[in-house]
């Protein structure tokens, strides 16, 4: 019997190579889905002291501003009625919730309202996908109570956003650790009671705002690629005073960047940088601020 031509074994083994591959690729797909399903219905148990909750005019007016000023407006809107944030059919369907008062379930009470802000879970305990918790874990007690004043204040905006749905790419890059998906995963959810500092134009204060940029550039400020993003978006700014960060530049650049969205060369600024958000900071929010990021050590910027 002759020996199979070469040609006829290496398409032998192509096929069965190719075979091999469908059937891991199924596989790996299946047990993605899974996971995520999981890590989706893990529940997370938070009991943190009651908010000192307090529905006057003061404490109103600081939540308007820490909406605004921590970003909650890019994905909720400036009325907080909610938009649709991603919709593709590989990522799926990410809506932002309608926070305007009647639109949520009746089991958000006020306390809830907290957790879902600082621990990025439901009333049942189940998490939230694709909140930037860890942004806001810190939040102090007080300034988490001006938060949920503010909304409860809000007039209501009736609207049909749809599901949230998440789609089979945003799984598998859960998956491999390329998309935040379940922030809650990733934080400290033991009970404890958290300080809310004097706003001043100091480093101290500014260390407390800036936690919410830690998300984007990392959680030294070194700058990074944001989790998450395409690969043609542009990586987060190093913020710390080293040669490919800071240096070099003053208050009023920095300033100007943060409320404005120019750079220090008068160039625009990528629209990933919420400036439109940051317009709202008060001269004491932008010095706090910069004083904090210039007490930083100068870092070389992340590899982009």
């Amino acid at each position: 019997m002759k020996d199979e031509p070469l040609s006829a074994r290496v398409w032998k083994f192509l096929r069965v190579a190719i075979g091999l591959g469908a059937i891991f690729a199924v596989v790996g797909f299946v047990f993605a889905w899974w996971w995520a399903d999981r890590a989706m219905a893990t529940v997370y148990a938070v009991n943190d002291p009651p908010l000192p909750l307090r529905e006057d005019g003061a404490a109103v007016e600081r939540g308007r501003h820490l909406y605004s000023i921590l970003g909650c407006v890019e994905c909720h809107g400036k009325d907080a009625a909610g938009k649709v944030i991603i919709d593709d059919a590989g990522i799926g369907r990410f809506v932002a919730s309608n926070l305007t008062p009647g639109t949520l379930p009746a089991s958000y009470t006020a306390n809830a309202l907290g957790h879902a802000i600082r621990n990025g879970v439901r009333p049942d305990g189940t998490p939230l996908r694709f909140m930037p918790v860890g942004d806001w874990n810190h939040l102090g007690d007080a300034d988490t109570a001006a938060l949920v004043a503010y909304l409860r204040s809000l007039p209501p905006v009736r609207n049909n956003l749809g599901d949230f749905e998440v789609g089979p790419l945003a799984r598998v890059l859960f998956l491999l650790g390329e998309f935040h998906l379940v922030p809650a995963a990733d934080i400290d959810h033991s009970p404890r009671r958290r300080d809310t500092p004097d706003p001043a134009p100091t480093a101290a204060y500014g260390a407390y705002l800036a936690q919410a940029c830690t998300g984007c550039h990392g959680s030294d400020f070194a700058g990074q690629r944001v989790p998450g993003t395409p690969p043609e978006m542009p990586a987060a700014r190093n913020l710390t005073p080293h040669s490919d960060g800071l240096a070099g530049w003053n208050r009023t650049d920095f300033g100007r960047a943060l409320r404005q969205g120019k750079s220090r060369d008068g160039r625009s600024l990528h629209p990933l940088m919420p400036y439109g958000a940051y317009a709202a900071m008060s001269d004491d929010d932008v010095t706090a601020i910069w004083a904090h990021l210039q007490s930083l050590p100068a870092k070389p910027g992340r590899p982009k």
